[in-house]
C-alpha cells in the first residue's frame, strides 16, 4: 500500500534546523529506502510561491499563494508499506527526530493512503 505523508510546521523556533537534525533525517531516509519503504520525498516551497485551483458553482478559479492557513505544508514523503501502522511509524520516527534535535519546533504529519 502506498501512503503520502504531508508535514506541516505549526511552530518554528527562531533558529534554523540544526545540522544534527538534517543528518539524522538523511540517515532515517536511507534506512527507509534500504527497507524498500520510501519511494520519494522532498521539501516544498512556501505557499507564497504556489497557486490553488478551485471549482465552485461550476466555475474554476486560480488563486495565487500565500494561503490563509497558519500551518504551512513544508515537505512530503511517499511510502510503499504493508500497513497504515507502518506509515504512521515512519512518520512518528521523523517527528521524534524533530522533537529531540530541534527544541521548540512543532508540527504534524498527515498520513494518507493512495488509491490503487
Amino acid at each position: 500500500m502506498r501512503y503520502l505523508t504531508l508535514l506541516r510546521a505549526t511552530a518554528d523556533p527562531a533558529t534554523p534546523p540544526p545540522p544534527e537534525l538534517m543528518e539524522a533525517i538523511m540517515r532515517l531516509g536511507g534506512e527507509a529506502s534500504a527497507a524498500g519503504a520510501l519511494l520519494d520525498f522532498g521539501g516544498l516551497m512556501p505557499s507564497a510561491a504556489g497557486a490553488r485551483v478551485s471549482l465552485a458553482a461550476g466555475d474554476l478559479a486560480v488563486t495565487d499563494g500565500p494561503f490563509a492557513e497558519s500551518k504551512e505544508v513544508i515537505s512530503y514523503a511517499l511510502y510503499d508499506v504493508q500497513s497504515r501502522a507502518e506509515a504512521v511509524e515512519w512518520s512518528s520516527r521523523f517527528l521524534r527526530l524533530h522533537r529531540d534535535l530541534w527544541p521548540g519546533w512543532e508540527g504534524e504529519v498527515d498520513v494518507l493512503q493512495v488509491f490503487g
